[in-house]
């Protein structure tokens, strides 16, 4: 998967999932004050991706995701190694 693909994933997801306004996000929206995820909404984001990729996120790596670009970063590592 490209990053605009590992983009576009995420962003269907908070639409679908989280019900956010996504035409505004960009690599540095915080997934927490920005976008009012609680920690609850980022494992099921987690999950989500997880389902969508076919990888497992190691706990420690989703422990520093922060931002939407955090985010891509992540499941760009998971996906392309």
């Amino acid at each position: 998967m490209t990053n605009e693909e590992i983009e576009s994933t995420i962003k269907r997801i908070l639409a679908e999932d989280f019900e956010i306004d996504t035409s505004g996000v960009t690599s540095g929206t915080d997934l927490f004050s920005e976008l009012d995820l609680d920690s609850i909404d980022a494992v099921d984001l987690m999950v989500r991706l997880q389902q969508e990729v076919g990888k497992k996120v190691d706990p420690a790596q989703f422990k520093k995701i922060r931002t939407f670009g955090d985010t891509v970063s992540a499941v760009s590592e998971l996906v392309n190694g």
